[in-house]
């Protein structure tokens, strides 16, 4: 027997439920199981927002780290987005060199 699918949504941004004690602003960064995230707008405590999981974003980059044109990008609260090595998750790819002194990254996430 043939299983099967109901379409739900496009998926470049998915719904997101905020579980934390505190509003999540747009545009914060969310680490959500193996896909990095931006928050679409403001997310009240409790309620549901959206989640960019698609799209070219220009994230904060680990200090005194270059990064070239394509490189693999991990990401963490503490440093930010930096070339991915060994085991660390992948969220996206740098869409552009960005100098070790540079403050960001543009990077396209993965969903």
């Amino acid at each position: 027997m043939a299983k099967l699918a109901t379409y739900w949504q496009r998926g470049e941004a998915i719904d997101y439920k905020n579980e934390t004690a505190a509003v999540i602003p747009a545009n914060t960064l969310l680490i959500v199981g193996s896909v990095l995230g931006v928050a679409g707008m403001d997310i009240p405590v409790g309620e549901v927002g959206s989640l960019h999981v698609e799209g070219v974003f220009e994230i904060p980059k680990k200090a005194s780290t270059a990064v070239t044109a394509g490189a693999k990008i991990t990401y963490t609260d503490t440093d930010g987005a930096s070339p991915a090595s060994g085991s660390n998750p992948v969220y996206g790819y740098a869409v552009e060199a960005a100098a070790a002194e540079a403050a960001t990254v543009l990077v396209k996430l993965l969903g």
